[in-house]
């Protein structure tokens, strides 16, 4: 019998783990260059916790029992994870905001998961909690922005809406058919729009929704013809802030390497539930077809489920799939290509001389960043010895006699 690992799950091998940890440095180089600091957070919890009070779908969660029949699950995102940890272990913290990022799996079923029957992924992302208005939604942007700089990429893009806004521009339609519409414009189908039992008026709405992509200052013109109130009237001048302070930014900084490509698309729904501002997606081009490298949003209400008296702060974040980075800069060639060498490899001259070899090389390992081998065959062909080193990339062995002196041959 051939065991294999179980549906949905996968094994990484040394190589991919090189490439994976080449992408995570970096991107916790720029968290850290950002002031964030890194939470753990478990990869159990109450379903209830995940939930995250409905805005997580029940069949998204890989669900567990204990022993005293207490729902639980594996986290299938960690925003939700973070607002518990935040509000319970936080509590009576006066150091607002809060800087948070993290390096994590989630487990996930179905969904947006554009990897099949996969169910394990691997996430870094970021949480910038009690901090409220455009500039905080300017900072994780940029932040995100400046990941993607980081690892190389080229040209993404970002496609950003506003989850508030959507969700009031479709009050007008009845419950049942609201998310029928609201699903047919997340899909981008135009035909389902036009085929739904609704009045002329709420057709004309509908496929006036749908059309809200493209150009921000061409959205933001067609947005602005409707009869808003104050609400969303605030909401669209935000976006317009958040958009020329982004535009500002780049005049600044003529350095960079690619523009931020900003589409605005006020039909953009996420997966989960609980957002209540701005929105996004970021997508790049690569050989394979478009991927959907990260996404995030502001969610003002999500720490308000957690707390005892429902007080909540405004909140945003995004998170990137380290899987679909991995495979766009595969493509590339931005990733290393081998695993990383030994230095030395520590030979004993003869069987006495194998404690001072391993005391040898200890010694090594005392610079930082030393691979040291020790060679644990004993063998008396030496060419096929010098050989099996050459194939594992070490560059030096070190002839080790019994009282420890090294004689050192480059290879």
């Amino acid at each position: 019998m051939i065991h294999q690992p179980p549906p949905g799950a996968r094994d990484l091998l040394p190589l991919d783990v090189a490439q994976k940890i080449w992408i995570e440095r970096r991107l916790q180089q720029v968290f850290h260059g950002w002031g964030y600091h890194r939470i753990i957070t478990s990869t159990l919890e109450r379903l209830d916790t995940l939930m995250a009070g409905g805005a997580v779908q029940r069949s998204t969660v890989i669900q567990l029992q204990d022993t005293e029949n207490e729902g639980l699950g594996l986290r299938p995102e960690l925003t939700a994870s973070i607002a518990r940890a935040a509000v319970s272990r936080m509590a009576g913290n006066d150091h607002w905001p809060q800087r948070l990022y993290y390096n994590a799996n989630i487990f996930r079923k179905g969904g947006e998961t554009g990897h099949g029957t996969q169910l394990e992924f691997y996430q870094a992302g970021v949480e910038l909690l009690g901090a409220d208005g455009v500039r905080a939604d300017s900072e994780v942007l940029l932040l995100l922005w400046d990941c993607l700089r980081s690892l190389n990429l080229q040209n993404p893009q970002f496609i950003l809406g506003e989850a508030g806004l959507t969700r009031s521009l479709l009050s007008p339609f009845p419950p049942p058919l609201r998310d029928q519409v609201r699903q047919a414009i997340a899909n981008l189908d135009r035909i389902t729009l036009e085929t739904l039992s609704m009045s002329p008026e709420l057709r004309q709405r509908a496929l006036f929704l749908f059309d809200l992509r493209g150009r921000p200052e061409d959205v933001l013109a067609k947005v602005s013809q409707l009869d808003l109130d104050h609400s969303q009237r605030s909401a669209l001048n935000n976006l317009k802030s958040l958009i020329d302070g982004l535009n500002q930014y780049q005049k600044l900084r003529p350095d960079t390497l690619s523009p931020m490509s900003i589409t605005l698309d006020l039909s953009l729904i996420q997966t989960f539930d609980y957002y209540t501002g701005i929105v996004f997606i970021v997508v790049s081009d690569s050989h394979s077809g478009s991927r959907v490298l990260g996404r995030g949003g502001r969610y003002d209400q999500l720490l308000g489920l957690y707390h005892p008296q429902g007080e909540t702060k405004p909140s945003i974040g995004f998170s990137l799939t380290i899987e679909e980075l991995h495979q766009v800069l595969l493509d590339m060639g931005e990733l290393p290509s081998d695993i990383p060498s030994g230095d030395c490899l520590v030979v004993p001259k003869t069987p006495q001389a194998e404690a001072a070899a391993f005391a040898y090389a200890q010694d090594l390992r005392q610079s930082p960043d030393a691979q040291v081998q020790m060679e644990l065959s004993i063998s008396d062909d030496l060419l096929a010895l010098r050989e099996s080193a050459r194939r594992r990339g070490i560059t030096q062995i070190a002839w080790v006699d019994e009282q420890g002196n090294p004689t050192l041959e480059a290879i």
